[in-house]
């Protein structure tokens, strides 16, 4: 199973490009669609502690699904084999950029990749979006106009958030307790 979970985060750290939010849809599809390790609904709540948690989201993703599937050593295979090829890539990067980085070839190749990366950060939005009813949708739209009218910090947000999801939570299992009593 460790050798698995490094073996997928690695290939899933080296074929995308774009950042933590790119890697989303190819986690998603690893690790529910095709190796079955954990549920949708288990995977929607570890994205949003990843999303809680300080550091890159597809790092903490990977440390939680390593972590679910594996234990702490399932945690940092994931972990190894999914900044791996980063870290191999900036490191040739690092070694050898500058003599090309005035290559139009190069500096073609980048602008053209922007557009992918685009839609790679979109996707997992999306897909997200689709798992919401219509107050999440509602929440997601306000929480987003709240952060670009304002100074608020979006740390801010995450706790009041997280506790209006708590006092929710236990406003609803307080309400059906009650109603239970009441048969």
């Amino acid at each position: 199973m460790v050798l698995q979970l490094f073996l997928t985060f690695l290939k899933i750290g080296a074929f995308t490009f774009g950042g933590g939010y790119a890697m989303i849809p190819l986690i998603r599809h690893e690790i529910i669609e095709r190796r079955h390790w954990v549920q949708k609904e288990e995977f929607l709540e570890l994205l949003t502690l990843a999303q809680s948690a300080p550091g890159p989201i597809a790092l903490n993703t990977a440390i939680f699904v390593g972590y679910r599937t594996g234990g702490y050593r399932g945690a940092f295979a994931a972990l190894m084999g999914v900044v791996l090829p980063s870290f191999t890539t900036i490191l040739l990067v690092a070694i050898f950029f500058a003599n090309i980085r005035e290559n139009e070839v190069v500096d073609a190749a980048f602008r053209a990749m922007r557009p992918a990366v685009v839609a790679l950060i979109i996707a997992p939005l999306i897909g997200l979006v689709r798992q919401l009813n219509i107050w999440g949708i509602v929440a997601a739209v306000i929480a987003t106009i709240i952060l670009w009218q304002s100074n608020l910090s979006p740390i801010i947000l995450l706790i009041v958030a997280a506790a209006a999801g708590v006092a929710w939570s236990r406003y609803t299992i307080h309400r059906s307790k009650r109603e239970e009593d009441k048969r």
